[in-house]
């Protein structure tokens, strides 16, 4: 073995790239939680691929996980990566553009041969491994197939069971050039594969010779050291931004003292939460999984009803579909969360990308005047802090909620310090019950202009229900057209009347007053925080706010807004927020906008605020 020298590195970008079969989201995934456990700030992109088996070796088949860990706050998954591992051709040809001059390349000899070559559609002949085409690269060649075969040729496997745990080789190298332990990866896969011991001790072979490889050969020198990052001190854990949503939902339902009921129908990307939320029946939690969208959202519809705090989840498609039982909830005022992790559209679009673009879907999205609150997460960890507002606001107010996620947010991870249930504040329906010589009217209103609770079944309250428009505070049908006036503009009264109940906007980064305001929501966020960051540091007077709650705005908004002379808003639709914000504040604001199925990076909006500012 040779010399080796220990290097000591702020930050490093890894991207794991290959075939869909290559198990890359599972590698990328286990790093990720083992640099968490060793306390680095992180920030991961899973980038799936559309198609559910593309052909293998072909670069719409690629499946790539980019993460970004180290000792230093970490708001993005970087733009340009350090390392790129290319389990094959297309891997490579695909990722490429990614990765940083200089940047290390990794990659699995036996995905470039021809086949694979051909596939990718490289030139007869031209295999970039060889030609010196990557002259500009570190690149590192391991025949990981060739290494996996060899740690298992008395397993006792075939060739197919043993090629699927050449991702622990690659996992294993790593773990080795960054100098961490295996152990949390080990338990792992004893836990995953208790009742498989012949894969389990297959996986645990291959994953300690990638890194012994590392270790003993002469070719690789150099190890690498990511100290932990100065973070608050408390319990952490790496989560991803469909199980925060799920737990806050759980803390939720605990804090407000209803039962949960999910009525879902599966859709990429926010099956998970259907998913992790089957797993707490101990709870006191209730999954349904309907037969299609709209009997989802109306049983959904009978648990708010039934006294229940019910949601549901979907993405784009989903909630158009469900647009017309939305109208029913708001039209019976009956608190709802309606999750939406959006993706790419319209129609199928692009499954399995990100995107902000149904945020006027959201506002606007449901037949006749039907005002909705909206809420957007900013972050994977902040899905539950902010769907624990979805439900607050919800019970308090008597309305459906939407809250907003993405597939970036979803499907992307960051450490979560755990909360002390005591920070959790309380809340609670305005649940009633009959009293003595009182006629019950179900729509009389309290200070919030909520409407009553009653359960059905319960003694003298009973009451009608139904799509018919109500009459003030008898809910009797009515078509009376001062009344269907009347009714409109309170419905719409009481979601402007939350802003009475939510936070005053505050700045994220930067004075309270300049040059130029970058306001961002939903996951827009990192890649904002981090440009800010870097321009101010430059000396440019540049701020930035977040907004979390988008109907009703906060009730200060409109003050930030005119203490800036321009007001920036990147997303990742055609310019949605900015026309909201245009048409109720009259701000001339400038967009920047990208609809690609992928996240801003720090430089697209660094760029923008440069040009801004200078």
């Amino acid at each position: 073995m040779a010399d080796q020298q220990q290097e000591v590195l702020d930050r490093v970008i890894i991207k794991f790239a290959g075939d869909s079969g290559d198990g890359m989201q599972l590698t990328g995934t286990q790093f990720t939680n083992t640099a968490a456990l060793l306390g680095n700030d992180l920030s991961t992109f899973p980038d799936f691929p559309a198609e559910i088996r593309a052909p293998q070796g072909t670069i719409p088949g690629v499946s790539g996980y980019q993460l970004h860990f180290g000792s230093v706050n970490i708001f993005t998954p970087g733009d340009a990566c350090d390392v790129l591992v290319a389990m094959n051709a297309a891997a490579l040809k695909a990722n490429l553009r990614h990765l940083r001059k200089g940047g290390t390349i990794i990659a699995n000899t036996d995905g470039f041969d021809p086949k694979n070559l051909r596939l990718a559609n490289y030139p007869d002949g031209i295999n970039p491994l060889q030609d010196g085409s990557l002259e500009g690269f570190r690149l590192i060649t391991i025949d990981v197939t060739k290494m996996t075969r060899a740690a298992l040729t008395e397993s006792g496997l075939g060739i197919k069971e043993i090629d699927r745990a050449k991702n622990m080789f690659v996992l294993g190298f790593l773990y080795w050039m960054y100098n961490r332990e295996m152990v949390h990866t080990e338990n792992f896969l004893k836990e995953k594969f208790t009742k498989k011991p012949d894969v389990l001790d297959a996986n645990l072979k291959v994953l300690r010779a990638g890194y012994n490889f590392g270790d003993t050969s002469e070719t690789f020198t150099t190890r690498y050291t990511v100290h932990p990052a100065p973070m608050p001190p408390g319990t952490y854990r790496n989560i991803m931004g469909n199980q925060a949503t799920a737990l806050g939902l759980i803390a939720a339902s605990q804090k407000c003292g209803l039962e949960l009921f999910l009525g879902s129908y599966p859709i990429t990307p926010a099956s998970d939460i259907l998913h992790d939320l089957s797993k707490y029946k101990n709870f006191g939690v209730h999954t349904y999984q309907a037969e299609d969208e709209i009997a989802a959202i109306c049983a959904v519809i009978g648990a708010a009803f039934g006294g229940k705090l019910a949601v549901t989840t979907s993405s784009g498609p989903g909630i158009a579909l469900k647009g017309e039982a939305m109208g029913l909830g708001i039209m019976l005022e009956l608190p709802m969360v309606i999750i939406n992790v959006q993706r790419g559209g319209p129609s199928t679009g692009l499954p399995t990308k990100t995107e902000q673009s149904d945020l006027f879907q959201a506002m606007y999205g449901r037949n006749g005047e039907a005002p909705m609150p909206v809420i957007a997460a900013k972050s994977p960890a902040d899905c539950f802090e902010t769907v624990f507002e979805a439900c607050r606001i919800a019970i308090e107010s008597m309305t459906p909620v939407m809250f907003l996620s993405d597939g970036y947010i979803a499907n992307g991870s960051e450490p979560w310090r755990f909360p002390q249930a005591a920070d959790l504040q309380p809340f609670k329906g305005n649940f009633v019950s009959a009293k003595d010589g009182e006629k019950f009217l179900p729509y009389k209103r309290d200070e919030r202009l909520s409407r009553p609770w009653a359960i059905p079944g319960t003694k003298d309250l009973e009451h009608r229900i139904g799509g018919l428009e109500k009459q003030h505070e008898t809910g009797n049908i009515s078509y009376d057209p001062e009344n269907h006036e009347f009714m409109v503009r309170m419905r719409e009264a009481k979601v402007a009347k939350i802003a009475d109940h939510i936070p005053l906007q505050t700045i994220d980064n930067g004075n309270e007053k300049g040059k130029l305001l970058v306001i961002g929501w939903g996951s827009t966020y990192g890649a904002i925080k981090a440009a800010v960051k870097d321009a101010r540091a430059k000396g440019y007077d540049v701020s930035h706010a977040q907004l979390r709650h988008l109907n009703p705005f906060p009730k200060n908004l409109g003050e930030i807004l005119y203490n800036f002379d321009q007001v920036l808003i990147p997303e990742m639709n055609t310019g949605q927020l900015r026309s909201i914000i245009r048409d109720k504040f009259m701000v001339p604001a400038i967009g920047l906008n990208k609809i690609k199925g992928m996240p801003f990076s720090t430089t697209e909006v660094l760029e923008k605020i440069e040009e801004l500012c200078k």
